[in-house]
């Protein structure tokens, strides 16, 4: 019996693409419904920042709605007259002090709750969460008596402390976090090399905290950076005051000086727009790693 043999069928071939067409998903977006409300947004955002600029960089009485001719009488006045360049120091001072004391003790917080179990622990972590719930002015009082007791009233490190004992909770917590993501297994082969444990974190885990150290201790310094109620009762010295507390002498109940303003406003500003703009690329990273296991 004789089969016809059915020819093999022939390979189709697509159809290339055309140039300059592309298929679109159904549910595609088109561009101009991403990018018109973004650029309202940052002309809402950006507003504020060039009317400041606007304010602190025209002459005194001008209505020009351009800073022309431009001036820089308002800088002179606030970090001479105003004691600016005074104030500038001790937030520097308060900054950084508290950006080293907040990591440091977070460090050592956060490595006990991410690599030790405790009876406590759980609820050690709920009173830390729950802290962030009590707002910084109840905190006024308590501390204002401890600080008397300690002779620390009108003295920077008191501001420090406070401020640190203020981050301390939110930082042990992301710290945690951070180190929970490092393989417990590096510190155990570093063990095996003969490392004890502040060796083996020395070596192995400090370095991959980078990111994470960054990110919190760049929080503590701007938060440090721009509190303003511990500065305003702990002190009482004008020569020991914060950029804050100088930006409030400003004002009066009977006048506003909008030249001098706008010029403090952007003398406070300043170092950090330059710090996080130093640091945006490891703060992002630190993020990152916090958000994937905590």
């Amino acid at each position: 019996m004789i089969t016809e043999i059915a020819p093999a069928p022939e390979h189709v071939t697509s159809e290339p693409a055309r140039p300059g067409r592309r298929r679109r998903a159904w549910d595609e977006v088109p561009r101009w419904q991403i990018y018109l409300p973004l650029s309202v947004y940052l002309l809402f955002t950006l507003i504020p920042f060039y009317w400041i600029l606007l304010f602190a960089l025209r002459p005194a009485g001008s209505t020009s709605l351009v800073p022309w001719p431009v001036t820089l009488d308002h800088f002179h006045k606030v970090w001479t007259e105003r004691s600016f360049g005074t104030y500038f120091v001790n937030s520097v001072y308060v900054g950084i002090a508290t950006l080293f004391l907040t990591t440091v003790v977070a460090l050592a917080g956060g490595y006990a709750l991410a690599r030790f179990d405790f009876r406590i622990k759980r609820a050690f972590m709920l009173a830390l969460l729950c802290s962030q719930f009590v707002p910084g002015a109840l905190l006024l009082v308590p501390l204002f008596q401890i600080f008397a007791k300690l002779q620390m009233i009108n003295s920077l490190g008191s501001v420090v402390l406070a401020e640190t004992v203020f981050q301390l909770p939110l930082s042990m917590i992301l710290i945690s976090g951070f180190i929970r993501n490092v393989p417990y297994s590096l510190e155990e082969a570093a063990w095996v090399d003969g490392c004890n444990r502040l060796a083996a974190f020395r070596i192995v885990v400090l370095p991959l905290l980078r990111p994470g150290l960054i990110a919190v201790g760049s929080f503590a310094f701007v938060h440090a950076w721009n509190h303003f109620l511990f500065a305003l009762m702990f002190l009482s010295d004008q020569s020991k005051q914060t950029i804050p507390v100088g930006l409030n002498t400003l004002m009066s109940s009977d006048s506003v000086d909008l030249g001098a303003l706008a010029a403090g406003g952007i003398v406070a500003a300043v170092p950090v727009v330059i710090v996080f703009a130093f640091i945006q690329k490891w703060l992002i990273t630190g993020f990152s790693a916090g958000a994937v296991k905590g």
